[in-house]
């Protein structure tokens, strides 16, 4: 037994849910798994309660129950985490770039190894379907191997000035202690895109992840725990004091960055905050996709890569295609091609084999669904399928598809963050853009085109940090993940990921060597 099991189970927990019954057929191995996650915050090296006689529950929103009970952070627990952060950091930057890498190679071992109790953890926490779970447990496992690499090829460079008297000497080293802010939707992969770099480049880092998916990030923290991370070098506060603990944190002058996903109301918030320090700052925030059908388009294929940009994770994430632009000459096809696969889509738990949509987050995000499809119905948009939620537990929306929305609808105007895909009709390449960039959002788009020209002139013309061409996917750890406009600044992933947490340090010698002694 690991050291981190033996550490957790010395003191009682804080409380095993009641949404998983042992008793019934089949579920003693998620009540196993679920006792086996920290219930506890992690604090330089140590597990523990934290100041605070609160907990915080976590829910199924599958069934309402209440899954774990787990330590609630207090401000002053943020900022003992970055005490720990750092007094961990200087020891952690001097720390070879090969053994950093090592260590975080180790946990994607591990994780992989480990894959089927996270993938189950997310969809009990979160929702998504097994086989999509699965999915984000690949995918977040990619961020710790492709920076495991990365950690040994930060790079500098050497030369002489152009007016010979000197060289110049350009090297790039730790930004230093990092908060980390996770949001509900990807949990596990969301964490692994911030903590990966961040200890690549040699930061410590204070991870808060999203109050109503805390599980998965503990899980990943006890693997790091037990391939040996040095302590401090990774510190998890889970809070339902948001703003209290990030104000506190944000507010210390040793935090040198600041990398948030969420909201872009919350993250103009951060930024704010931010300023008073001059924090460097990474934020992934909203997203309005456009899904842009060109009348050339090979519609199956394009259906096909509807469902993924807009069903994945039941709609819930920033690169959910919102809008699909159609032109007229197949937008009627197009809608009943894409109504009818809708319409077969299996609604249920997400743990249930065969689910192909789970619930959304909470029956909050149903309520916000349901009123921007009522908005769009009442101006007077083609209800094709679906359009109700779901009566009894759970907070579940059928999958919906509305055609001939109108302009002046809400849903056009913002994240719907559900399963609900809305067909505008278009004439003309010109009108394409035109309502394609009509959003202050800028994250992805996504362009079905069988003509080359027309989709260098997409990407040339298109205001989004990312643009997938025939794909209904683009998201990769190897590839830089970011938008313009108020989608936020920085990018997480690629080589570009890295440098996020880097700093650039200029150095002057004057003078050249002309002699060498041997």
């Amino acid at each position: 037994m690991s050291n981190l099991v033996t550490s957790v189970d010395r003191e009682p927990a804080l409380g095993l849910g009641r949404g998983i019954d042992a008793a019934t057929p089949g579920r003693s191995t998620e009540t196993e798994l679920l006792a086996s996650v920290p219930d506890r915050l992690f604090i330089a090296g140590r597990w523990e309660a934290g100041s605070s006689l609160r907990h915080l529950d976590v829910f199924d929103p599958a069934t309402g129950g209440l899954l774990r009970r787990i330590a609630d952070a207090t401000p002053d627990d943020g900022a003992r985490a970055l005490d720990a952060a750092a007094a961990a950091s200087e020891d952690w930057a001097q720390t070879a770039p090969r053994v950093r890498g090592e260590v975080l190679r180790s946990v994607f071992d591990l994780l992989m190894q480990r894959r089927d109790e996270a993938a189950r953890l997310i969809s009990l926490e979160m929702g998504k379907p097994l086989s999509e779970a699965a999915g984000e447990v690949a995918y977040g496992a990619e961020f710790l191997r492709w920076f495991a690499e990365e950690a040994v090829r930060i790079s500098g460079r050497y030369g002489e000035n152009p007016d010979g008297t000197g060289r110049m000497l350009v090297s790039r080293r730790p930004v230093g202690p990092s908060y980390l802010i996770t949001p509900w939707n990807f949990p596990l992969a969301m964490a692994t895109r911030k903590i990966a770099p961040a200890l690549a480049a040699g930061c410590t880092a204070v991870v808060k992840p999203a109050e109503l998916t805390p599980l998965s990030t503990l899980f990943l923290t006890q693997i790091f725990e037990e391939v040996g991370l040095p302590a401090g070098v990774l510190n998890v506060v889970t809070t339902s004091d948001a703003a209290g603990v990030s104000e506190r944190i944000i507010g210390d002058p040793r935090l040198r960055k600041l990398s948030f996903t969420g909201s872009t109301r919350i993250g103009r918030i951060l930024l704010k905050q931010a300023a008073d320090t001059v924090l460097r700052t990474s934020m992934e925030l909203g997203g309005n996709a456009a899904f842009v059908v060109f009348a050339d388009a090979d519609i199956d294929r394009a259906v096909e890569g509807a469902m993924t940009a807009k069903f994945r994770n039941s709609g819930q994430a920033c690169t959910a295609a919102n809008r699909f632009l159609v032109h007229s000459s197949i937008a009627a096809e197009f809608t009943r091609r894409l109504a009818a696969r809708v319409a077969d889509l299996r609604v249920g738990p997400g743990t249930e084999q065969g689910v192909e949509i789970g619930p959304l987050i909470t029956h909050d995000a149903v309520d916000k669904v349901d009123q921007l499809v009522q908005d769009a119905v009442s101006r007077g948009a083609e209800l094709a399928t679906g359009g109700r939620r779901r009566d009894g537990v759970g907070s579940f929306y059928e999958p919906t598809v509305l055609a001939a929305v109108p302009s002046d609808s809400d849903i056009l105007r913002e994240e719907i963050f559900g399963p609900v895909a809305t067909i505008v009709e278009f004439e003309t390449e010109a009108e394409a853009v035109r309502l394609a960039n009509h959003t202050e959002y800028g994250l992805v788009a996504y362009v079905y085109t069988e003509d080359l020209a027309l989709a260098q002139r997409m990407i040339d013309r298109l205001d989004t940090g990312m643009m997938g061409v025939n794909v209904g996917a683009v998201s990769d750890a190897s590839a830089p993940f970011g938008g313009v406009k108020q989608s936020g600044v920085g990018r997480e992933g690629g080589i570009e990921g890295i440098q996020e947490y880097l700093s650039t340090k200029y150095t002057l010698i004057p003078g050249v060597l002309t002699t060498m002694s041997y």
